[in-house]
């Protein structure tokens, strides 16, 4: 690894935040979630009446996103998973409480099963008008909905070490939190249509691996210098470092439609951005090569957790349950660690039965997209 860069002579954005009154691998929570209409189960695309709505003191809380049907919900910083998941579980119950006087329910999963991109509302904000202005119509696209979990850790450094690492985990998180089967009232034969789809939009997918801190601001940096983007966050990795917040934030999962599978998930995360940081010497690694990452990105969208991915230095293709186990084994010590083993252990659960394969049973058996919509929302509010 080459030296690092002195902190004075970076950008101002690049400025690592310092580790938190917490201590080290705080957890934080984002969920994009979709608004309904309570009658049709379509999208509603009234994002601009809702804000408003929503309970005094929690505008920070709930943000607007680029589609006038989508929202996301933000939890503070915590120490433990738990009391993440919990703060997770008021707000999904104050949003519920707003949307139901108004008609209209809430729901989280991948993509909305029935939408079509001629229906879709861009929101008005300054934020988003800027991302259709540079995107035109793929702004217009159906929406995409994700699950995003921040990490803090100790310094930047760390932080691009964990970023680099993480990468080859990103197909295997992306196996287990497929839950978009369906796009435009069809069964795509992909377990995470979402993927595909957001791939529509620049500044995505598995980020190169970087030789220091130094490397990744002057590469983000160029972007900014250039006004190819306004500042960091256009660049949609599914893992980036986040500076202002001393965190790692991985991206690439889908949204899920239960508390216990978005909390399973976000354990899992925080036990390898510590694993990985704890782990030993921070040399610089390009580990697996971007094609082989990429194709196992792709395998992962289309066949969820019956995947079987391309393992390099054994010139074959491994059962993704097998990477998971291996990698549960070597995340339990730092999730009793972390206080997170009730949540991690829950992992194996999604895995047999990722939100894909039950959005596929449900529509089987109840023969309505609608009427599975109408299920997402009953259980956007379950605990269990």
């Amino acid at each position: 690894m080459s030296a690092a860069k002195p902190a004075s002579t970076l950008p101002a954005w690049a400025a690592w935040a310092g580790p938190h009154e917490m201590g080290p691998y705080t957890v934080g929570i984002e969920e994009e979630v979709m608004l309904l209409d309570q009658l049709t189960w379509a999208l509603a695309h009234r994002i601009d009446s809702v804000l408003p709505r929503l309970p005094h003191g929690r505008t920070a809380s709930f943000t607007a996103e680029t589609h006038g049907s989508a929202l996301e919900i933000q939890t503070g910083v915590h120490a433990q998973i738990g009391e993440a998941v919990e703060e997770l579980a008021a707000l999904r119950t104050e949003l519920d409480g707003t949307l139901r006087p108004l008609s209209m329910r809430a729901a989280s999963a991948g993509t909305h099963p029935f939408a079509v991109w001629q229906e879709i509302v861009v929101s008005a904000g300054e934020r988003y008008q800027f991302v259709y202005g540079s995107m035109r119509e793929l702004a217009r696209r159906e929406p995409t909905f994700g699950l995003h979990v921040h990490v803090g850790v100790p310094d930047a450094e760390a932080a691009i070490h964990a970023t680099n690492r993480l990468r080859t985990a990103i197909p295997l998180l992306l196996a287990l939190s497929v839950n978009s089967p369906f796009w435009q009232g069809r069964d795509t034969g992909l377990a995470s249509a979402r993927t595909p789809l957001f791939q529509a939009f620049p500044r995505v997918g598995i980020p190169r691996a970087f030789a220091d801190y130094a490397e990744y601001a002057e590469s983000v940096d160029v972007l900014i210098r250039c006004e190819a983007v306004p500042e960091p966050t256009f660049l949609w990795w599914d893992v980036r470092p986040q500076p202002r917040f001393g965190t790692v934030e991985v991206r690439i999962m889908d949204a899920q439609t239960t508390l216990a599978d978005t909390a399973a998930l976000a354990a899992l995360v925080q036990c390898i951005v510590r694993l990985e940081v704890e782990g030993g010497a921070q040399t610089f690694d390009a580990g697996i090569p971007a094609e082989v990452l990429s194709e196992n990105r792709f395998l992962a969208a289309r066949d969820g957790m019956d995947a079987e991915l391309i393992e390099p230095e054994l010139g074959e293709r491994v059962p993704v349950r097998a990477l998971l186990d291996e990698l549960l084994a070597e995340c339990r010590p730092h999730a009793e660690a972390l206080g997170c083993a009730a949540e991690l252990e829950t992992v194996s659960r999604l895995a047999d039965r990722t939100g894909a394969r039950r959005q596929l049973e449900l529509s089987r058996s109840l023969g309505s997209l609608p009427r599975l919509v109408a299920v997402l929302a009953d259980e956007f509010l379950i605990r269990d």
